[in-house]
């Protein structure tokens, strides 16, 4: 099973709308969103492309009620206080915006950590765990609007980057 990872998308509608119609041209039904969506209608690309998602909040989402109604429209949404944990495909994965959130337990815990916050992309390995920062989304802090696909059998990751045509729409 293949899912998509994005983080730190911040409102950034064409670039969210971008990596969402690639997760879906490669047979990606469901994203783990490590936080900082910020406004409810940064989730309109994957109602638009029949995504499933569950997500984290992060420092920077201002109108959380609003997101919480949007996700609770019954289309595949689903936000969640950070850290999150869920099983996928066998896989103990948990989802966090900030690590400083979580105790090293926690991480340890799980074989793969999807997080956020600092909007450098980062892929560490240690044995089999996995722990995977896809960047930002966005693109504001460092110009290059990122995601990630995660293979959850064999681990590995595929890094995602939009170049200027594809974003500054």
């Amino acid at each position: 099973m293949r899912v998509g990872l994005i983080a730190d998308s911040h409102d950034r509608v064409p670039a969210i709308a971008e990596f969402a119609r690639r997760f879906a041209d490669a047979g990606i039904g469901f994203v783990l969103h490590a936080g900082d969506h910020c406004s409810p209608f940064s989730l309109q690309p994957f109602f638009d492309h029949h995504l499933a998602v569950a997500g984290v909040f992060g420092r920077n989402d201002g109108d959380r009620e609003g997101l919480r109604a949007e996700a609770g429209k019954g289309l595949g949404v689903e936000l969640y206080e950070s850290p999150h944990s869920v099983e996928l495909d066998g896989n103990r994965v948990l989802v966090v915006h900030e690590l400083g959130e979580v105790h090293q337990r926690s991480l340890d815990a799980h074989i793969i950590v999807v997080h956020g916050c600092s909007h450098v992309r980062s892929v560490e390995r240690t044995g089999d765990s996995v722990m995977i920062n896809p960047g930002e989304a966005c693109g504001w802090l460092y110009g290059i609007p990122s995601a990630a696909i995660l293979d959850l059998d064999t681990r590995e990751v595929e890094i995602l980057t939009l170049d200027e045509a594809e974003w500054r729409r």
